[in-house]
């Protein structure tokens, strides 16, 4: 580490002084090749206490949906808050449910079966909610496409307030809407989770009903989970979520987190974002994966040590379950799609073995097994219903809502979509897609290609312990802002040796031109990689981690893709 100056251009275009700042040379360099160079956005970075967020108002409807919510609790009306089955429904829920229990009793949540009821608004669960006394029905995670069913609302006598972050069609239900999508909206930043829009809601209640600020501050800690969860882009707003939440995560004394963390061999005080990424998500997405997403909520609001117990017990069960469906589905649609891998651009795979509570995981593997957007397709009571995951070159809403004529319901984002349709209508899906992703590889022969992104060049000598912990600055990482990747380049792979059950990933040693050496680790499958042995020259592409075992600590490259030379 050392003094480097720093010469910024600030948002106005004009050249800032230089200032001295204590960071390592190479992570300037770093910053500079993802072209951030103003000293403001380098600060922000790095702060432990990010500074970027925006006044909940400026999102459109929000001071009516305030309003409503006050007014409706004043008149004591019941309110229910509608939420989706995934970490990010489920979070939401958790965050708006906080908040308004500080000022009324008369509350309640709804979640709807993945399987039974299928994702979004549905009349039966709105004519239940208004028998049972419901006045105002508050949806978190969802709403924006439910014309039908708002209508349906308004002529059961039920008022709708919807917060939402998908994508909106062309027709909006009469209803008040907060989605920073909405065209009318002039919010700064358009991609919040779902619990990222509850949360400003849940900031807009807290303001205007003068409430302590550690109602909001007591919720960080599940804004981070379903932000991460939701795989919405790290940056902006998004990013001082994650960063304050993960604080607030390896502080927290909700016992659920707790239990749970530690239940899935996690460090508490020591957890940072693809480890909520890869491990706490996983685990709350499995409840309404395989029976009932409810059990997640309640291991986030319970307080209960013996209730918490079992419910951890359950989410732990159901994440190997979970594992278990998954990987055999994967191996068993891989031979569905070989002998038509090269015939279709576009995987459209109808199946009635796959599980459905995992079909959305099974899509993403194979999408990124074969570099294909991939929609799987499993039997519904009323036709079939289908989950599709995308590529970053292909924004799957825009090209799946060119064919609404074959949905009876759609929705999504640009990289995952929702939909149900008659099946008889699959193959017309499926040429129709097959068909626009010929048109666009006309125009982009590179549709496909993964991109390697590489921020730095570095020899393995370079890569130490200052400059991996420097670099740890930079976190949390995920979507929009992933994590730094270095190449390393022209090394000597040495002592390789195959790792796994099946001798499936390896390790080796590589060392530079200069002499210096570095150990590596692969863990991408070996039949996507050329084949290693000692004594090969290669560019070697990874992420730079300090691997602990044992109590002991070691520099090693996390390899992502490795380039034989020669």
């Amino acid at each position: 580490m050392e003094n480097i100056r720093i010469q910024g251009i600030g948002s106005n275009g004009h050249k800032k002084e230089s200032y001295m700042v204590n960071i390592h040379p190479k992570i300037i360099e770093l910053l500079g090749n993802r072209g951030i160079t103003d000293i403001e956005v380098c600060q922000e970075l790095l702060s432990e206490q990010p500074q970027m967020t925006y006044d909940p108002f400026l999102l459109h409807h929000m001071r009516e949906g305030v309003d409503l919510l006050l007014t409706s609790i004043q008149q004591k009306k019941r309110i229910c808050i509608y939420g989706d089955y995934d970490v990010d429904g489920i979070t939401s829920i958790a965050i708006l449910f906080t908040v308004l229990a500080q000022l009324t009793d008369s509350l309640e949540y709804y979640i709807p079966s993945r399987f039974d009821e299928g994702y979004g608004l549905n009349k039966d669960a709105l004519k239940k909610l208004k028998d049972r006394g419901v006045d105002l029905v508050v949806t978190v995670d969802l709403g924006s496409v439910a014309v039908e069913e708002i209508q349906f609302a308004k002529e059961i006598g039920l008022e709708i307030l919807v917060t939402d972050h998908h994508s909106i069609g062309e027709s909006q239900g009469d209803c008040l809407m907060i989605n920073p999508k909405k065209k009318e909206c002039s919010y700064p930043f358009k991609d919040l989770a779902g619990c990222g829009v509850a949360y400003k809601l849940a900031q807009g209640i807290q303001r205007t009903a003068h409430l302590p600020k550690r109602v909001l501050l007591d919720v960080l800690d599940l804004l981070a989970i379903g932000t991460i969860g939701d795989i919405v882009p790290l940056v902006d707003e998004n990013r001082t979520f994650a960063k304050y939440g993960i604080q607030k995560l390896n502080q927290t004394t909700r016992p659920g987190l707790i239990q749970l963390a530690e239940g899935a061999s996690l460090v508490p005080g020591r957890i940072h974002s693809e480890q909520v990424s890869y491990v706490l998500v996983p685990h709350l997405n499995a409840a309404g994966r395989i029976t009932d997403a409810e059990i997640a909520l309640k291991v986030l609001q319970e307080d209960d040590q013996e209730a918490v117990r079992q419910g951890v017990d359950i989410l732990l069960g159901h994440n190997r379950e979970r594992r278990r469906l998954q990987e055999e589905a994967v191996q068993s649609l891989k031979k569905r799609v070989e002998p038509r891998k090269d015939n279709d651009l576009f995987y459209v795979i109808y199946t009635k073995e796959t599980h459905e509570g995992i079909a959305g995981i099974v899509a993403g593997k194979l999408k990124d097994y074969y570099r294909r957007p991939v929609a799987i397709v499993t039997p519904s009571e009323s036709g079939v219903k289908g989950t599709s995951r995308s590529l970053e070159t292909i924004n799957l809403y825009e090209l799946l809502k060119r064919h609404k004529e074959f949905f009876t319901k759609f929705g999504g984002h640009a990289m995952a979509c929702g939909f149900s349709m008659k099946e008889e209508d699959i193959p017309g899906l499926q040429q129709a897609l097959n068909e626009d992703l010929e048109n666009l590889l006309r125009e982009n022969a590179h549709l496909f290609e993964p991109e390697r992104r590489v921020d730095l060049k570095m020899d393995p000598g370079e890569i130490t312990v200052d400059f991996v912990e420097a670099l740890s600055r930079l976190a949390p990482f995920g979507s929009g802002w992933p994590k730094p990747v270095v190449k390393l380049e022209n090394v000597e792979l040495q002592k390789v040796i195959p790792m796994g059950t099946m001798g499936q990933f390896y390790r080796f040693q590589m060392i530079g031109v200069d002499g210096s050496f570095l150990k590596g680790v692969c863990f991408q499958q070996r039949d996507q990689q050329p084949e290693i042995l000692s004594g090969t020259r290669a560019d070697v592409y990874g992420t730079p981690e300090i691997h602990e075992y044992n109590g002991n600590q070691s520099l090693q490259l996390n390899v992502l893709e490795i380039t034989r030379r020669g």
